[in-house]
């Protein structure tokens, strides 16, 4: 994935299908490793390849699945780590060189401007990272959204009805044609999709009411669905409430 200013190199890793993404602003060289995990040397041999040097590591969220890799970046490139502040109160790690965000800040890597949206739901400070560039969006989601499903909220500092707020938000607020990067290759035919698609295919942006959508996250969902994840038209969502 490429464009003008910033390209946007996916590496799926590990036994859970995560997918970490390594972030090159042409203009500097720069780059941003986005959820370091598994086999992260595989992400840092593509860096060398294009002669990328690793500036920055943006984070999602700090569930293990996402982070493990952290130390072997560390290890050869100074890099600063980028985490929302309600994350870093959660997950009360001590980080070396962490930089800690609210929702409205942006990353600036080299010429490229990344927003930072806070979009709790699977934890207290997830993160979604909005690239910007004169062609497209691309919202780097974490398990915030998948395709065609969404992040976990019955694990530790999830919260369904704050999942439904973030899914509502990111409607509202983002443009139809952006293009969503998910944190888990869970609909494996399709690794990306424009937010139209989920609009129109992901059942808990179906969901009418907060009610619903938190007995759909909490106690339908995984009865009726397994991965791979196909689209769900409104029609068929609805009816799992019945």
């Amino acid at each position: 994935m490429s464009s003008p200013t910033c390209s946007i190199h996916r590496h799926e890793l590990g036994p859970m299908e995560n997918f970490v993404y390594l972030l090159h602003d042409h203009a500097s060289g720069r780059g941003a490793i986005v959820d370091p995990a598994w086999d992260v040397e595989q992400v840092l041999e593509d860096a060398r390849q294009h002669n990328i040097r690793i500036t920055d590591i943006l984070l999602s969220h700090s569930h293990y699945d996402h982070i493990n890799g952290i130390d072997t970046v560390l290890a050869e490139y100074d890099a600063e780590i980028h985490l929302l502040k309600a994350e870093a109160d959660f997950w009360g790690a001590r980080l070396p060189k962490a930089r800690q965000h609210h929702g409205g800040d942006v990353i600036r890597l080299g010429e490229s401007e990344i927003d930072v949206m806070h979009t709790p739901g699977h934890t207290p400070g997830s993160a979604c990272y909005l690239l910007h560039d004169h062609e497209h969006h691309h919202l780097i989601a974490g398990d915030t959204m998948f395709v065609f499903g969404c992040g976990r909220c019955d694990l530790a500092g999830g919260d369904p009805e704050q999942m439904y707020t973030t899914l509502k938000k990111i409607r509202q607020q983002l443009p139809a044609d952006t293009i969503l990067l998910p944190g888990h290759n869970y609909a494996p035919q399709q690794p990306s999709s424009t937010l139209q698609a989920q609009f129109e295919g992901n059942p808990f942006l179906h969901m009418e009411n907060q009610a619903d959508f938190v007995r759909y996250r909490m106690q339908l969902h995984d009865k009726v669905r397994d991965t791979p994840y196909q689209a769900v038209c409104k029609k068929d969502a609805l009816s799992a409430l019945k």
